[in-house]
C-alpha cells in the first residue's frame, strides 16, 4: 500500500449547478473518515463550502480543471490562509470505468490527493492571469478579423472580381479605395483601377482586366459594408487592447522581464506580453527549460518499447503559448547571423520547412526560460534591436490603414441597410 503524506484534505468534483466535496480526515499511518456534502455553485454556497473545509481542518484541497467551472471555487478558496489549491489535469486523475458517479469522484480524488499521486497543473499569480486574459482576447479578435477578411475574399470570388490575384493584399490602402468604389457602384472599371496608390500602378492594366465585367449585387455590397465596418471596429478593439496591455504591465511591475524577452530575436511587444502572460515569470515552477518546453507542447513525446524508440508526434501542451512561439520562430528565422537562422537553414532541408520551424519554436522556448531564469537579456548572435527607421516605416503603414478602415464605420452610421423604427 502506498503511504499516505496528507492527514486531512479535500476532493471536489465540479460541476455547473452543483459540486460534491469529500473530505478525509485521519493519520497518514491509519484509516480515513469520510465526510461527503453537496453544494451549489453560488457564491454564498461557495463559502458555506470555504467555512465547512476551514472547520474541518483541511490544507490541500483538489478539483477537476473542467472547463471553466472550476475557477468560481478558486476565486473563493484561494485567498483562505492555510489551504492549498490543487488543480489536476483530468487525464491523470480519471476514475475506473463503470464506477463514474460524482461522490465516487470526489472520493477518488481525495484519495489520490492523500497518497500524493496528483501532479498539480501550473496556476499563475492574479497579475499574470489579468495579463493573459488581455493577450488571449486580442489573439481572438485578429482571428475574429481574419474570418471578416475571408468573407470579403469569397464576396468579391462570388461577384467575378479577381484583384485578389493582381494585388498581394486587397485590405491595403489600394485595396480599400478599391472596395470602397465597388460598393458605392458608380465608378467604372477603369476609374476604379485608377485608386492604385504607388507601386500598384504598375498593375492598372491587371486591375482593369480583373474588375470588368464584374457581377456585384446589391446583397453583396451590402454584405462587404457589414465585413468591412466590422473589421474597421475590431482594429479599433485590438489598438486599444495593446494600450490596456502596456498600462497593467507597468502598474504590476512587469517591465524587467517584459523588455528582456525583447533582446530575443523574433520576440517584439506584444509576443513577449503574450509570452509572460502564459509562463510568468518564476521558472522555478517548471524546474527544467525541458519541461517547460513540454508544458508549451514544442517538443516531441516519449514512444519506446522493447529498447526501441518510435516516432512521436509532438505534445499538444499550451495552445496559447505555443502559437505565439511558432510565430516568432518565423520571424526568428530569418534574422540574419543568427542562431535561430543557422538551425533553420540546417534541419529546413532535412525535416522540411514546417518541422524545422517547430524545432526553432523549440530553441526559442528554452531561450526564453533560459533569460528568465538569469534575469538578463540575451547576449547570443542577432540580438539588436529594431532599426528605428523601419519602426516607423511600420508605424506609418498601420496608421493609414486604421484611418482607412475608420471610414466604414462612419459610412455604416450614416448609411445603414437596415433602420429600426
Amino acid at each position: 500500500m502506498i503511504e499516505a503524506v496528507l492527514e486531512c484534505c479535500a476532493g471536489i468534483d465540479v460541476g455547473k449547478r452543483f459540486v460534491i466535496v469529500c473530505v478525509m480526515t485521519g493519520p497518514a499511518d491509519g484509516e480515513a473518515l469520510e465526510q461527503t456534502r453537496k453544494y451549489g455553485t453560488n457564491t454564498g454556497n461557495l463559502e458555506n463550502l470555504r467555512d465547512w473545509l476551514k472547520a474541518c481542518g483541511c490544507t490541500h484541497v483538489v478539483m477537476e480543471s473542467t472547463g471553466s467551472y472550476w475557477k468560481p471555487i478558486f476565486n473563493v478558496l484561494e485567498p483562505t490562509p492555510g489551504m492549498q489549491v490543487v488543480l489536476a489535469n483530468s487525464k491523470l486523475v480519471k476514475n475506473l470505468r463503470g464506477h463514474k458517479t460524482d461522490p465516487s469522484d470526489s472520493r477518488w480524488l481525495a484519495h489520490l490527493l492523500r497518497h500524493g499521486m496528483i501532479r498539480p497543473s501550473f496556476i499563475p499569480p492574479l497579475a499574470i492571469r489579468e495579463l493573459r486574459k488581455f493577450t488571449r482576447r486580442r489573439k481572438q479578435l485578429i482571428r475574429a478579423g481574419t474570418q471578416e477578411r475571408n468573407r470579403v475574399q469569397k464576396i468579391l470570388e462570388d461577384a467575378n472580381i479577381k484583384i485578389g490575384t493582381v494585388l498581394s493584399d486587397i485590405f491595403g490602402l489600394s485595396g480599400q479605395l478599391m472596395l470602397e468604389a465597388l460598393v458605392e457602384g458608380k465608378a467604372t472599371a477603369g476609374q476604379i483601377a485608377q485608386l492604385a496608390q504607388k507601386t500598384a500602378r504598375r498593375k492598372i492594366p491587371q486591375i482593369q482586366a480583373a474588375i470588368e465585367s464584374h457581377r456585384m449585387t446589391d446583397t453583396q455590397c451590402i454584405l462587404i459594408r457589414f465585413s468591412m465596418a466590422h473589421l474597421a471596429f475590431l482594429e479599433e478593439q485590438i489598438a486599444e487592447l495593446d494600450q490596456q496591455i502596456v498600462r497593467h504591465i507597468e502598474q504590476t511591475n512587469l517591465q524587467r522581464p517584459y523588455a528582456l524577452l525583447q533582446t530575443i530575436p523574433g520576440v517584439k511587444k506584444l509576443a513577449a506580453a503574450a509570452i509572460v502572460a502564459e509562463l510568468g515569470t518564476n521558472m522555478d515552477v517548471f524546474g527544467t527549460s525541458r519541461r517547460c518546453s513540454s508544458w508549451a507542447g514544442l517538443c516531441p513525446g516519449n514512444n519506446e518499447s522493447a529498447g526501441k524508440r518510435k516516432r512521436s508526434p509532438v505534445l499538444r501542451g499550451n495552445p496559447w503559448l505555443r502559437t505565439t512561439l511558432i510565430e516568432c520562430a518565423w520571424a526568428a528565422s530569418g534574422k540574419r547571423r543568427s542562431a535561430f537562422q543557422a538551425r533553420y537553414q540546417r534541419l529546413a532541408p532535412r525535416i522540411g520547412h514546417k518541422r524545422a520551424i517547430v524545432a526553432v519554436a523549440h530553441s526559442l522556448v528554452l531561450t526564453v526560460f533560459d533569460v528568465l531564469s538569469r534575469d538578463q537579456p540575451y547576449t547570443g548572435s542577432g540580438a539588436d534591436n529594431m532599426p528605428a527607421t523601419q519602426l516607423q516605416r511600420l508605424i506609418r503603414h498601420h496608421s493609414k490603414r486604421e484611418a482607412t478602415l475608420r471610414r466604414w464605420l462612419l459610412r455604416t452610421s450614416k448609411n445603414s441597410a437596415f433602420r429600426v423604427t
